[in-house]
């Protein structure tokens, strides 16, 4: 079960995830959002998780609200705030549910949030899976130059923390297969002259660790770290011996 979140003192800092001007615009934000819950009609499905009711609202054009929820999602803004909100809820299934109609899941705020540093500093785990799955990027940085990873640790969340690492060693191999690859398959980014022996070497290399990245969703940090170091072992001497003249 996730936490329900962080103590009454940390609230007023993450309220920077909604409002420039911290607890005033957030509360004027609070009161728009009571006032006008018949104009945003993804709000209360957001809040209660409610993903047969947004389905209903996006997937029936004879629903009452399905053009204006439609037209919702040309301003990420707005769609945006929903979104905030479910990750603080810990709702996953809105999450995913509005990815399926497009919705930008990398959107940060005016202080550089995303949705994956709400839900790292609420300690929302399954949310932070859910937002990983989903491929959104686990790199960008806030207004501190903090990843999501960097959050969750200011507000100990050791479980997000540990999941971060994880999900951050696992895209350090992708990156790595994919540049490798990506260099011996152009030969402007190689270092040098490439033998076809050498070239044929590197792509089955980088083959089996995708393959081993595919079957192996569970793996460790430890055996991402090993699975990358392998790869490198067999990369760095070809590109050596490429540089040399």
């Amino acid at each position: 079960m996730e936490s329900e979140g962080p103590p009454e003192s940390e609230c007023s800092e993450k309220s920077l995830f909604f409002s420039q001007h911290e607890e005033e615009e957030e509360k004027e934000e609070a009161k728009e959002a009571e006032e006008t819950a018949t104009v945003n009609p993804l709000l209360e499905p957001a809040l209660t998780g409610d993903v047969e009711g947004l389905q209903k609202i996006f997937g029936d054009p004879g629903n009452p609200h399905h053009e204006q929820a439609m037209q919702l999602l040309l301003e990420e803004d707005i769609v945006g705030r929903n979104l905030y909100a479910a990750c603080m809820a810990g709702q996953s299934d809105v999450v995913r549910a509005l990815a399926k109609y497009g919705v930008n899941l990398n959107e940060k705020t005016t202080r550089g949030y995303t949705l994956l540093h709400c839900a790292a500093a609420w300690g929302r785990l399954e949310t932070l899976k859910t937002l990983v799955e989903l491929d959104v990027d686990i790199e960008a940085l806030n207004f501190r130059e903090e990843k999501a990873r960097d959050v969750a640790a200011r507000y100990s969340q050791t479980e997000c923390v540990e999941f971060l690492d994880w999900a951050d060693a696992r895209l350090a191999l992708k990156k790595y297969i994919a540049k490798v690859s990506a260099t011996v398959t152009d030969t402007e980014k190689g270092p040098g002259k490439l033998f076809k022996e050498d070239k044929n070497t590197i792509l089955n290399a980088c083959r089996i660790k995708n393959e081993w990245l595919e079957t192996h969703l569970e793996a460790s940090i430890n055996e991402l770290f090993e699975q990358k170091q392998q790869l490198e072992d067999i990369v760095t001497p070809i590109f050596t011996k490429m540089a040399t003249p």
